[in-house]
């Protein structure tokens, strides 16, 4: 996937304007796909001359002027033809996990202490995912919304984001809790070196 086509997808609702963009990237779309606020405004451009986008001047009295972006008939079809293509399975590249790997032969401690940064990390997430999917469903029920809610879409992604943060959080913990008991030597048994 190409960043152009999670842009596209974050401008279906509304018009947005590139600080606009990058703040709905950091809410929702940042859950499957990540960029950097410069980044968005140069493909805010390229989508643009491409066709795929449109943007208007609005005037602002006391603040500088800004661009509203929204999709065009060209950016929707190009949506239609990313649906429709295959897609490449996912995969985890995480530096931690190598860290983790090598557990046996490194400092436990200061292993646990990093993998305890991304509890904490990973529970900041599920909490913002929480109260998202509950601004987006307003009074109903869950499945009341993903039956007959708005837009289905964004919620299914936040969804999607709250399941991986609770899964890398469930994750963070046990390893957490097993590199301590490893580290606690059993009666009759030494602890190993390193640990």
């Amino acid at each position: 996937m190409a960043l152009r086509h999670a842009v596209l997808a974050a401008l279906l609702d509304e018009e947005l304007s590139g600080y606009q963009l990058a703040k709905a990237f950091d809410m929702g779309v940042a859950n499957f796909w990540h960029a950097l606020p410069q980044q968005l405004y140069a493909e805010l451009a390229k989508l643009e001359h491409e066709g795929l986008i449109t943007g208007r001047e609005v005037v602002q009295e006391t603040r500088p002027n800004k661009r509203l972006f929204k999709v065009t008939g060209a950016g929707l079809d190009e949506l239609e033809r990313f649906t429709a293509a295959a897609t490449k399975p996912s995969f985890i590249r995480d530096d931690l996990l190598v860290k983790v790997q090598a557990a046996d032969h490194v400092n436990t401690e200061v292993l646990v202490a990093r993998l305890t940064e991304r509890i904490t990390f990973a529970q900041a997430k599920i909490d913002l995912f929480d109260a998202l999917l509950r601004t987006m469903r307003g009074d109903l029920a869950e499945e009341d919304f993903l039956h007959r809610g708005d837009r289905v879409g964004p919620y299914l992604t936040c969804l999607r984001g709250l399941s991986f943060e609770r899964a890398n959080r469930d994750w963070y913990e046990r390893t957490v809790r097993v590199l301590r008991e490893r580290a606690v030597p059993s009666p009759g048994r030494p602890a190993d070196e390193g640990l």
